[in-house]
């Protein structure tokens, strides 16, 4: 049994012989799948899992229904694909600020477009929650997407401030490193408000920072 197995079947969509002309073995068109998959994403976003449909998707991407259906036979399918293609925009590591303190670095991190790509993510982490605990395949795609990222680039800049030796001996930078995306979730998806630049500040400067030992000047 594969983890798609797992998903109840009711939530599937349609498979290919109830879509008019699907035909066994024509050769498959890949160029359109970045595009297909951000509608996928955005549909997602606005609807969830349970209310989202491969129809809305092909409407929202202007392509046909059949089109997707010899893509993705399934929406979870379609869904585990779409989300796993957000680690495209993972942190690079040689991107990432090199100020020289860690408070600094952070704070650089903090850019309109981070936000909102955040906030985004959010949003279809939200999407798929009741499709997670059917579906072991999309709950680790979506952590390699949606949480691993963040928690990656966090984690090497501790280590850099720590050789450097602004973090102490003791302190748990795993731990740490997913505390500030935890509270921004908090923030958006429980509390409805909007994520702020002087919001990220206050998570650095009251919460991350002391957590790891580091005295604010």
């Amino acid at each position: 049994m594969t983890p798609l197995d797992l998903v109840d079947p009711l939530l599937a969509e349609p498979d290919l012989s109830d879509v008019e002309g699907v035909k066994p073995g024509r050769k498959r068109d890949h160029t359109r799948d970045p595009e297909i998959l951000d509608a996928a994403l955005e549909v997602l976003a606005e609807t969830g899992y349970d209310g989202m449909t491969v129809d809305m998707v092909a409407t929202r991407a202007r392509a046909g229904k059949a089109t997707l259906y010899r893509r993705w036979p399934s929406k979870a399918e379609l869904v585990i694909d779409a989300v796993a293609c957000m680690k495209r925009g993972a942190y690079d590591q040689d991107s990432l600020p090199d100020t020289g303190t860690l408070r600094g670095d952070l704070v650089a991190m903090i850019k309109a477009p981070s936000i909102e790509d955040g906030e985004r993510k959010l949003q279809i982490m939200a999407g798929i929650v009741s499709m997670l605990s059917r579906s072991p395949e999309l709950a680790d795609a979506a952590h390699d997407a949606l949480v691993e990222p963040r928690a990656a680039a966090n984690r090497f800049l501790y280590q850099r401030a720590k050789d450097r030796g602004e973090i102490p001996d003791g302190r748990d930078l795993e731990l740490v490193a997913t505390v500030s995306s935890a509270m921004v979730a908090h923030r958006v998806l429980m509390e409805r408000k909007p994520v702020t630049r002087e919001f990220l500040i206050s998570v650095i400067d009251h919460v991350v920072l002391p957590a790891l030992g580091i005295p604010r000047d």
